[in-house]
């Protein structure tokens, strides 16, 4: 071996050992340790897991597990310990500042590209989401008080909206972002409302099309900007779960001027989002789960609806995501042998959504990260309104 090629080989060798002692040290201060035996310790399969780590940080976490690189038991609780003890923090990396820059000076969440969510998580498959999901198909934060199971836990938080929003027969109502169709069929069916529901993906449409069991059910495939849908309204309540989270900072003005230019003057909106005071974009999240996302925070959302609406009431039902992430993710691994379709069948793929679910529930168990709000607007005080839970 000659000097040159030596002298390569030792650098390498020294850049990985620094790697791996720079990564045992920060995950040691979480109480997490590298190929130890508690469930939360994670055990490392490949060694180029701590330079890819110190290369790409977050993303390269992600993405190592994807990979195969390394596991870990309870990668739900190692990643409450590692948020929890602010990890994440020292493993940004240069790139995702500017990822994080780039998102805050573009409008990455146009109308050109607002399609790119759903073509590359949303479309994945009826199928594969049913498995996921459950019957109700309802793809957003339960409510668990008093519930036993993800079904009841899901009619549990749609039976708290519709009485949020005070929902009578006749009731002309809106439900933008409304996936599936669940909230516009439980709005119709149980409530007798007259409900048009949007979402801006093909395949979700055609299942909640398919499942409408009334007539006063219509479901459109729509941007909330398009010019069509203001010849639909007005309104007597509107209603947005889940789909705040693709809206993106640069529009939130807009969309609340298009819920107010829809909704009656006596009306009720309620917005269901997930918040995060940093109004944070994550670059794995980004890149696998939902290209264009970003997480709104409280101040955000109290400047685009200053002047617009009252809030009527704000209610925090943050932990009850937690246990809606772990159900979805049991329900996949029980169904994970019966998959269909190629991309089903992927090991990476597997692994990918096992680390967005798991990740994501470790994320909300901490409770200083990820909020999930549920606000109750009007367009003028409504001295009547009485808060429920």
């Amino acid at each position: 071996m000659s000097d040159a090629i030596g002298a390569r080989v030792a650098g390498a060798v020294h850049r990985q050992t620094r790697a791996r002692d720079t990564v045992q040290r920060i995950l040691g201060a979480a109480g997490i340790a590298i190929d130890g035996t508690a469930p939360c310790d994670i055990r490392v399969h490949d060694e180029r897991f701590f330079t890819r780590v110190m290369t790409l940080g977050t993303l390269g976490l992600g993405e190592s597990y994807m990979d195969g690189w390394w596991d870990c038991p309870r990668l739900d609780e190692m990643t409450h310990r590692a948020l929890g003890s602010d990890l994440d923090e020292e493993l940004i990396e240069w790139r995702d500042w500017l990822f994080v820059l780039w998102t805050r000076l573009r409008n990455l969440q146009t109308i050109a590209r607002a399609r790119q969510v759903a073509e590359q998580h949303y479309d994945l498959g009826n199928d594969f989401f049913a498995r996921m999901l459950g019957p109700t198909m309802t793809y957003s934060c339960a409510y668990w008080p008093t519930a036993e199971s993800l079904d009841e836990a899901q009619e549990a938080k749609m039976d708290l909206v519709a009485r949020k929003l005070q929902l009578q027969p006749g009731d002309r109502v809106l439900d933008i972002g409304c996936g599936w169709g669940s909230m516009a069929r439980f709005a119709a069916e149980r409530y007798g409302c007259d409900v048009v529901g949007i979402t801006i993906s093909e395949r979700q449409r055609d299942w909640a099309e398919h499942h409408a069991k009334h007539r006063s059910t219509q479901i459109h495939v729509l941007d909330y900007r398009s010019t069509t849908l203001q010849r639909l309204g007005p309104f007597d309540k509107i209603i947005s779960i889940g789909m705040f989270e693709h809206v993106g900072r640069r529009n939130y003005g807009l969309f609340f001027s298009v819920v107010q230019s829809l909704l009656r003057d006596d009306g009720l909106c309620l917005l269901h989002s997930i918040y995060n005071e940093h109004s944070a974009v994550e670059p794995w999240l980004n890149r696998y789960i939902f290209p264009n996302g970003m997480l709104p925070s409280r101040r955000d959302v109290a400047g685009a609806v200053h002047r617009k609406f009252v809030v009527e009431d704000e209610h925090s039902i943050g932990p009850n995501y937690d246990r809606t992430l772990m159900a979805w993710h049991e329900n996949l691994e029980r169904h994970e042998r019966e998959a269909d379709g190629p991309h089903l069948e992927s090991e990476r793929f597997r692994r990918m959504w096992r680390y967005y679910l798991l990740s994501c529930a470790g994320s909300f168990r901490v409770g200083t990260r990820n909020q999930v709000y549920q606000l109750v607007l009007s367009k003028r005080r409504r001295p009547d309104y009485v808060v429920v839970r």
